[in-house]
C-alpha cells in the first residue's frame, strides 16, 4: 500500500504544479485579451471563447488527472508515465502532441516570468516521475 500512497502523492504534486501553471497561463492570456468583467463572465470566456481555446488541452489533462485521483481503482502503476508523457507532449521536451499549444506555450514561457516559474515547478515534479520508455 506504500506504493499506492507514493503514487497518489506524486500525482497530487503534479496536479498542484499543473494547476499553478494553468493559472499563470490564464492570467497572461486574460491580460492579452483585455477587460473581462465579472468572475462569471471570465469563466464563460475561458470555457467558450476561441481566444482561450488552446488552453483546453491543459485543462483536459488536469481534469483527467483529478478524476484519476478521485478514483482509487484508476491509480495504476503506469499512470505516472502516462501523465508525464501527456504533459511533456504539451510543454516539452517530447515532440509536440499539439503544435498550436506548443507554439503559444513557448511564447508565453518567453514573455512571462510567472509562467516560466510555474514551468520550472512542473518540470521539477515531472523529473521525479518515471519516464515513458523510448521506442
Amino acid at each position: 500500500m506504500i506504493e499506492g500512497k507514493s503514487l497518489r502523492s506524486d500525482l497530487q504534486q503534479l496536479s498542484r504544479a499543473l494547476r499553478a501553471l494553468h493559472k499563470a497561463l490564464l492570467d497572461v492570456e486574460t491580460q492579452y485579451f483585455g477587460q473581462v468583467g465579472s468572475a462569471l463572465e471570465h469563466l464563460q470566456l475561458v470555457t467558450s471563447h476561441p481566444h482561450f481555446a488552446w488552453l483546453q488541452k491543459l485543462s483536459g489533462v488536469l481534469s483527467e488527472l483529478d478524476e484519476c485521483l478521485d478514483d482509487e481503482e484508476a491509480l495504476v502503476v503506469d499512470l505516472e508515465r502516462r501523465f508525464r508523457a501527456e504533459v511533456e507532449g504539451l510543454i516539452g521536451p517530447l515532440p509536440p502532441t499539439n503544435d498550436d499549444f506548443r507554439t503559444r506555450y513557448n511564447a508565453m514561457l518567453h514573455d512571462s516570468p510567472d509562467v516560466a516559474m510555474a514551468h520550472g515547478a512542473v518540470r521539477k515534479v515531472l523529473s521525479q516521475l518515471p519516464a515513458h520508455p523510448r521506442d
